[in-house]
């Protein structure tokens, strides 16, 4: 696969993962799609920016990730301090190039290249069978 077409899918996908009711699966596609491009060098990492959301602390970073002419941010190691230099705050002019590539292309390239199954486990609840009511009568019956 060309790191240009796993650049926009990662870019697709990250993109409606800001936007979707339950994100989890979204996010852990992108960080393995991430971390596989990284573990290949087929992606680098540039250093850490400030977080844009730190949440409840009061500063947080975040790992700036380039593949191709894309830059993505992931969640820091604890190596990543170490062996990272700090890049401060985040540029709020730059942007990635636009793509428009599909959300289900980009699932489906980024399923293939980490071998990551989008489909989430059936839980026991939902495979109880459903049963129809049982109508018991209510006692002597007058007909």
């Amino acid at each position: 696969m060309k790191v240009d077409d796993l650049a926009q899918a990662i870019f697709t996908v990250n993109r409606h993962a800001k936007a979707a009711p339950d994100p989890k699966m979204l996010y852990t596609l992108k960080k393995l799609a991430l971390e596989k491009l990284i573990s290949e060098g087929k992606a680098k990492k540039e250093g850490l920016h400030f977080s844009k959301n730190p949440g409840k602390s009061q500063q947080k970073s975040d790992v700036l990730v380039a593949v191709g002419n894309y830059y993505f941010h992931i969640p820091p190691k604890k190596e990543d301090f170490q062996t990272l230099s700090h890049l401060g705050e985040l540029d709020m002019n730059y942007r990635n190039p636009k793509t428009t590539m599909s959300l289900s292309t980009a699932k489906r390239l980024l399923s293939q290249y980490t071998n990551y199954s989008l489909t989430p486990p059936q839980s026991s609840m939902n495979t109880r069978r459903k049963t129809a009511p049982i109508f018991k009568p209510l006692g002597k019956s007058y007909f």
